[in-house]
């Protein structure tokens, strides 16, 4: 007998233990549903574009090697002849038309007017929109979530208050059969009781239909084997916060630094570019034409860029720049506006529940006052099975609706929490 008290008590452990696994919570599924949706996987194809965007952003302060070669055939050239007077003794060389050469230079930038830094910023900034629209899309997933989670718990709420109406039909069935033993009942009377429990059995099937279909739509968001054994965990109340904390909001702070990279590098396209240079060549002719012959040579020196036609459409690129951030501004207020209105119209929701709850407690001291005493008449025989079957029927109706306003308030409560961001 011990070792059977032992092993019933393991048994009961490990059954408890095997529910609290199988026990989920609803920021539970927060988390998995994020890390299961497709969308998560763009975060490292992002990281990893930004780290080869600022690499080769950074690869124009390496030296620069460029190869041309030329050949060509000139209709003329210089003719000595022409500029000297003839000297006895003295034959000035001849240029040959046809020409070549094959160059190569290296280039070391050395001052570019910032470029190659604000290129850098500028794509960390846009990674940095990039992850944070993603973020975007990602929170819109806890809305889905939500719905599906207080789904299921309306079944399991429904099925539990079903389950408790059966069994007051089933013990009103059996006082019914025993008192048609005793010849003091109708045979109608027993399967009025019994189809209202075959009525309660049907709806018992349609909601455990409809809490599977709930719990496979949840296993395919959060990747996570769900079944009939699955508990989820009734979510805790929650205090409304009013301020705003949506992902939204840092998505316009980080567009707003976009803009701020751009308008300093407006201001690099107009700065000189200094770079150093070496050239090395073979060819004919060399430097020296005077000699007319294939040759090598090389130059090095320090060049000098200035380009100032960005002057003119400065002013123009900077205006643009201040209407791209009061439109970001507009649509950052309109955001903040359609969402405190949801808000309010979220709370309104909130304390409408809980003022049904309280009528609806009211309706269920009522109504299962009016089934006791409808109870107590049948197994007097002053009421007919009928009308107890109403009574109940009323009374059950007013249950639902209380599991159905509290599930309402918990739920608009999570939905007050996700559309504030907190």
């Amino acid at each position: 007998m011990k070792v059977l008290s032992m092993l019933c008590c393991i048994m009961m452990l490990g059954g408890q233990l095997k529910a609290q696994e199988e026990a989920l919570t609803i920021e539970r599924c927060y988390t998995l549903a994020r890390d299961n949706y497709p969308l998560i996987k763009q975060y490292d194809l992002i990281v990893r574009t930004n780290q080869y965007t600022v690499a080769n952003a950074g690869k124009l302060y390496l030296p620069q090697l460029t190869v041309t070669g030329q050949a060509s055939y000139q209709s003329q050239v210089i003719n000595f002849s022409d500029v000297f007077p003839p000297i006895p003794g003295l034959h000035p060389p001849v240029l040959s038309k046809d020409q070549y050469k094959v160059q190569a230079e290296i280039t070391q930038q050395i001052y570019d007017g910032g470029v190659t830094k604000l290129q850098q910023e500028a794509s960390r900034a846009n990674e940095k929109v990039q992850q944070q629209n993603l973020e975007v899309n990602l929170y819109a997933v806890r809305e889905r979530v939500t719905q599906l989670y207080f789904s299921i718990l309306l079944m399991d709420a429904q099925l539990q208050q079903n389950a408790l109406r059966r069994a007051d039909l089933q013990t009103a069935a059996d006082k019914m059969k025993a008192a048609l033993a005793n010849g003091v009942a109708y045979r109608s009377n027993v399967d009025e009781l019994l189809a209202e429990i075959v009525n309660a059995d049907m709806m018992t099937t349609e909601f455990r239909a409809n809490r599977k279909a709930y719990l496979k739509m949840l296993s395919t968001f959060i990747n996570q084997p769900l079944n009939d054994s699955t508990v989820l965990t009734s979510p805790a109340a929650t205090s409304p916060q009013q301020n705003i904390n949506r992902p939204e909001l840092a998505l316009y702070d980080f567009q707003k630094k976009t803009y701020d990279v751009q308008e300093r590098q407006l201001k690099s396209a107009y700065l000189p570019r200094l770079s150093a240079f070496l050239q090395g060549a073979y060819g004919r002719p060399t430097l020296n034409i005077v000699e007319n012959n294939f040759g090598t040579w090389w130059m090095g020196g320090v060049r000098l860029n200035w380009s100032l036609g960005s002057l003119y459409s400065l002013k123009n690129n900077r205006q643009l720049m201040e209407i791209n951030r009061r439109i970001l501004e507009v649509n950052k207020q309109t955001f903040l506006f359609n969402t405190t209105l949801t808000m309010q119209q979220q709370q309104q929701d909130i304390d409408k529940y809980v003022a049904l709850m309280e009528q609806d407690d009211d309706a269920i001291r009522l109504r299962s006052s009016v089934r006791k005493s409808a109870q107590a008449q049948l197994d007097n025989g002053v009421v007919t099975v009928h009308e107890y079957i109403s009574q109940l029927n009323a009374e059950n109706l007013a249950k639902q609706s209380r599991i159905l306003h509290q599930l309402q308030w918990l739920q608009a409560q999570y939905n007050y929490k996700n559309t504030s961001g907190n």
